[in-house]
């Protein structure tokens, strides 16, 4: 059965202190509906993709929370994977219209998190770490500059090839009115930020953000005239802890749902026009672009650089044109949502200022913890 993407909206990106989650949802589940021209009494059940809302807000029970806000009467879900809830909530919705249970999906995605301490958040967020990493004391930055470092030392990856994806993403960010960060930065600026965990610096790191994302999906398209559709999709998941990975300079989750997405929508990685990948830090970029095929390993932080991404139909990738997470934002249960969302509107031709030309097929990549879980999803126009 063919799933349809009928409506998608999302909220500003950033610190937004005086905005409630119930605010953010209704704002955006208002908006993506009438983008996909149906009523909420049209919805068949709700997913809910969220992270932190048990630990920091008191709250586990987002699918009837949400329902209740809205005043939606139907199945509702919470979803959490990490920093791939979104992601995990969408693909969990689409197998509930592919399957027949359901016609129409509203898929969310929401996260509220500068209210509280920075260490909050970081400990919070080490929920989706080993227990062996939590007990030495590791944060997300620390196990992403591990795995920077193995990169630099397996291929030779420079700290100015990282700084260059923040710079392309911040380029594109600005371009952004909804982005957390809009200002264009400097590829000395970024290098000369902040450390953090070496060799990641603090334009290596994506921040800690405010957002939600809603999609509506359907098995009927009768309203829309050449919808985006789900042409693939694959999740895979691997251990908890870096320390029982073969490798550190990939993430075998993200090869192996792609290769399974790819399969499914009968499409190679040259076939792709624009992607959202999941650059929670740079390093992150420079290895999803190996682990979905678009360079070869080793290759990606020299081609960011230099500013090519061609591949083998003469046309050039574009990545991250929302400003990914490093500038668009990180909250991280809206991120997965988001990245559908922008990706559905570069194919629909209306991004504005940013529209990729000519964009027919799209890939979304979203990660939980360090590459625990990945889903990868591949979308294109009728």
């Amino acid at each position: 059965m063919t799933v349809s993407i009928l409506g998608v909206a999302t909220t500003q990106f950033g610190e937004l202190w005086d905005t409630s989650p119930r605010a953010l949802v209704k704002g955006v589940v208002d908006e993506a509906l009438i983008d996909s021209r149906l009523q909420l009494k049209n919805i068949d059940a709700l997913y809910v993709g969220n992270m932190l809302s048990g630990i920091l807000g008191g709250q586990e029970n987002l699918g009837a929370f949400f329902a209740s806000a809205l005043g939606l009467v139907c199945p509702a879900f919470k979803v959490e994977g990490a920093c791939a809830s979104g992601g995990l909530a969408f693909y969990n919705g689409a197998l509930g219209v592919r399957s027949g249970e359901f016609t129409n999906v509203l898929v969310l995605g929401v996260e509220k998190m500068t209210d509280h301490k920075p260490e909050e958040v970081a400990l919070g967020l080490m929920g989706a770490g080993s227990d062996e990493e939590r007990l030495a004391g590791a944060t997300f930055p620390g196990l992403y500059a591990l795995m920077a470092q193995a990169h630099m030392r397996e291929f030779k990856t420079t700290e100015e090839e990282m700084s260059a994806v923040a710079v392309k993403n911040h380029y594109h960010a600005s371009l952004n009115g909804k982005a957390h960060f809009r200002n264009p930065i400097t590829l000395k600026q970024a290098l000369t930020s902040p450390m953090i965990a070496s060799p990641l610096k603090l334009f290596d790191c994506s921040p800690v953000s405010d957002g939600a994302a809603a999609v509506v999906i359907s098995s009927d398209a009768s309203r829309v005239k050449k919808p985006v559709v789900i042409k693939g999709a694959g999740v895979a998941s691997d251990s908890l802890g870096l320390a029982q990975r073969n490798t550190l300079t990939s993430l075998q989750a993200a090869v192996d749902a792609a290769q399974k997405a790819y399969k499914q929508a009968q499409v190679a990685p040259c076939d792709i026009d624009v992607a959202e990948v999941h650059d929670c830090f740079t390093i992150a970029e420079i290895m999803a672009m190996e682990d979905l095929g678009f360079l070869a390993k080793g290759e990606a932080g020299q081609a960011i650089f230099a500013g090519k991404t061609t591949l083998g139909k003469s046309q050039k990738l574009v990545v991250n044109t929302s400003g990914g997470l490093k500038a668009c934002g990180h909250p991280v249960g809206a991120t997965g949502v988001k990245q559908i969302a922008e990706v559905v509107t570069q194919l629909r031709g209306k991004s504005e200022k940013k529209q990729v030309a000519g964009a027919k097929i799209g890939l979304t990549h979203n990660v939980g913890g360090t590459g625990a879980v990945a889903v990868v999803h591949i979308f294109a126009r009728e």
